[in-house]
């Protein structure tokens, strides 16, 4: 007759099943990091494209810029005469008005007007009128100094803007201006022709405005125009 189990083996029985039954916990082991990804072979020549597209980019924005601070120099430029035109001498008249209400310096501007440009014009033609113009120009830039200014205002009016002078002396210089150009001589088809100047003056310092001054000195020389409307309006000697 066979025995009955016990309850002890039984349940050790089935502890046996159980553990045989279960799979052994897995360890926990950490991956090794994942080394830098190491640029392609072809990744070099991307990265050198870009270099090359970068510095195209700079030599075309330096060539820009170049170009235009060369139109901004046209644009204050006259074409014929090569100095300031209207534009170019009013902005370095506002520096230079500036430039003395901060440190306190002084100077004069002088407005010239070609007396008998026309009379050449219509007698000779426009060729004749712009030689007299560069005549008149390479003679008063040979009278100024480098720091001074000389421009074109338009037509045949010309202003200078002159460093520290004293009211006596700028009315000299004017005068000397108008000598210069009244002593200039032309031949226009066997013809000897003169031209002249008038000039007014106007004084600059700290409380100047620009625009006053060139209204001050235009008027100035329009009085000087005035006092020279005795003198021959051209002289037309056979040579």
């Amino acid at each position: 007759m066979k025995k009955p189990r016990t309850a002890s083996a039984a349940k050790a029985k089935k502890g046996r099943k159980t553990s045989a039954g279960r799979s052994a916990p897995k360890r926990l082991t950490k991956r090794p990091a994942k080394p830098p990804r190491r640029a392609a072979s072809g990744d070099g020549g991307a990265i050198e494209n870009v270099r090359a597209t970068i510095r195209g980019l700079r030599a075309k924005l330096k060539e820009a810029q170049l170009r235009v601070a060369e139109l901004e120099a046209a644009a204050d430029t006259d074409f014929l005469l090569e100095i300031p035109n209207r534009r170019g001498f009013e902005r370095e008249l506002a520096r230079a008005i500036a430039y003395m209400k901060r440190y306190r310096a002084s100077g004069a501007l002088i407005v010239l007007d070609v007396d008998r440009l026309k009379p050449i014009n219509d007698s000779f033609g426009h060729a004749a009128g712009d030689e007299v113009l560069k005549a008149i120009v390479a003679t008063l830039t040979r009278q100024v100094r480098a720091s001074d200014v000389v421009g074109r205002l338009g037509g045949d009016e010309f202003a200078l803007l002159l460093w520290n002078l004293s009211e006596t002396d700028a009315k000299a210089k004017a005068a000397a201006f108008e000598q210069a150009i009244d002593e200039l001589s032309f031949v226009f088809r066997g013809q000897h022709v003169t031209a002249g100047a008038s000039a007014g003056v106007a004084l600059l310092g700290a409380q100047s405005d620009a625009g006053r001054a060139l209204e001050e000195a235009d008027a100035a020389m329009y009085v000087r125009k005035a006092c020279r409307r005795h003198e021959p309006q051209i002289r037309l000697v056979s040579s």
